[in-house]
């Protein structure tokens, strides 16, 4: 499969909140055999998503935020960075995200996607990654690999079609700040009319 290579890619906690973008990242990381990039994550970011997640959503039960929290550590299981310092170089706005720039040095990161890219690019930054959002890596996946993320679309809709006869990528992906992305999954589904309508039939 035609893909990144071997792409690391830290991903901030903002990305993980919105179930849409978890969802993409997921299966662009496990449909195939050999990912087209790594993932790699902190337990500070997941704390950070289940926080924000249980403030927004206080009547949820408990096995259901636990069921998130599990569902990414098992996905990314080898991912899981757990030895870096936060030191000065951070020189961003926001002193909150040191830890998640330090973790993105420790890995030796090539991409941080994050949807606050400005709390992490400023004057003579010469951090060794570079800063994407979801938007612009999903954009970069599909550069490089536009008929596997075509598959994954494909099945993607398939699931939601069966589980509840409706599917929205393109207009979830928009409401994720994906406007980008969601144009190209668009034409992915269009020009996979046929193949979507035999997959949902079956």
């Amino acid at each position: 499969m035609q893909g990144l290579g071997n792409l690391v890619v830290f991903v901030d906690a903002n990305v993980w909140f919105s179930r849409t973008l978890r969802d993409w990242i997921g299966m662009l990381y496990t449909t195939p055999d050999n990912p087209p990039f790594e993932v790699r994550w902190t337990e500070d970011v997941l704390a950070e998503v289940l926080y924000h997640l249980r403030r927004q959503h206080p009547d949820w039960e408990g096995s259901r935020i636990t069921g998130i929290r599990d569902r990414l550590a098992d996905t990314f299981e080898v991912g899981r960075v757990t030895d870096f310092t936060i030191g000065p170089d951070y020189k961003g706005r926001d002193v909150l995200d040191a830890h998640v720039h330090a973790a993105a040095v420790a890995c030796e990161a090539d991409i941080l996607v994050t949807s606050n890219v400005t709390d992490f690019v400023w004057d003579g930054n010469e951090s060794p990654y570079e800063v994407l959002t979801p938007d612009e890596f999903l954009m970069l996946v599909d550069d490089a690999a536009p008929e596997f993320v075509a598959e994954v679309a494909l099945r993607m809709c398939t699931y939601w079609l069966r589980l509840t006869g409706d599917a929205h990528l393109p207009r979830s992906l928009k409401d994720a700040g994906c406007p980008g992305f969601a144009g190209a999954v668009r034409q992915h589904l269009l020009a996979n009319a046929d193949r979507l309508r035999d997959w949902a039939a079956g």
